[in-house]
């Protein structure tokens, strides 16, 4: 299966963003691409007020980005903002395209490192995965990777393949986190790991006037061993990979960690 990783830096608008995704995801349509994952925040960069950008899954940002998929005949997923209770926002994956229509709640909202999303951000609880070509696949998102249990519920639901859009916050020793938890996650659950996040933004020419979490790059796709199959650097880029789904099968008659899982008693 040939999958693409779209790695941008978005800004403020949602217009303007949605500009960028038509531009990749024809590009990744040329390359023969299946799927095209975009980072956390497609729809607008974290640091601004997100309330007022919120829309719902039926309103004009997610029908754009319908179009765009129907447009280059391929799955697209991306990150966007959708209204929640109380005034908060949902951090949301939207996946369409052929065949495929769902959306993903962020479940594990980044309270972390001096940042708390969950002051404007409304958990999820759902587990979700789509089907692209009978491969299936599970959405997470972010700081979902801190959380194994979310990739091996993926694998319980039959996923082969996790997709993490992330918008990953900088600071020291960061990169080696992220750069760890994508690999850890591939072995916890012995499956594709296809994680994209946005572009530093110095490395876009843009610059970052707040402290919210407007990506470091090194986007990556991890094989079900753990190992990197291939990654992007600091700047935006396009990483097309095929992703071999039956060494999955041979990964996990290898090293049966699924099967081989036991719950410790209290």
């Amino acid at each position: 299966m040939r999958i693409a990783l779209s790695q941008i830096t978005t800004g403020p608008d949602p217009k303007r963003n949605l500009d960028v995704v038509r531009e990749q995801a024809h590009l990744a349509a040329e390359s023969g691409a299946r799927l095209v994952a975009f980072p956390e925040a497609t729809m607008a960069c974290f640091g601004v007020k997100l309330g007022p950008l919120a829309e719902p899954l039926d309103g004009p940002w997610a029908t754009e980005l319908r179009g765009i998929a129907k447009e280059a005949g391929l799955v697209v997923v991306a990150g966007m903002f959708t209204p929640a209770p109380d005034g908060k926002v949902t951090n949301t994956l939207l996946a369409t395209g052929p065949g495929v229509e769902a959306s993903y709640d962020k479940i594990h909202l980044y309270d972390a490192f001096g940042f708390a999303e969950s002051d404007t951000v409304a958990a999820g609880s759902e587990v979700v995965t789509i089907d692209v070509d009978d491969v299936r696949i599970g959405l997470a998102t972010c700081y979902d990777v801190r959380f194994p249990e979310l990739f091996r519920a993926h694998a319980d639901a039959g996923a082969v393949v996790s997709l993490l859009p992330a918008s990953w916050g900088a600071g020291p020793g960061k990169r080696e986190q992220w750069e760890l938890l994508i690999r850890a996650r591939a072995l916890d659950a012995t499956l594709w790991l296809a994680a994209v996040g946005q572009a530093d933004p110095a490395a876009s020419g843009a610059t970052v006037t707040s402290k919210a979490p407007t990506g470091i790059g090194f986007s990556a796709v991890v094989g079900p061993d753990g190992a990197v199959r291939d990654r992007l650097g600091m700047e935006p880029g396009l990483l097309v990979a095929d992703l071999d789904i039956e060494e999955v099968a041979s990964v996990r008659r290898a090293v049966p960690v699924l099967a081989n899982r036991r719950l410790p008693q209290n």
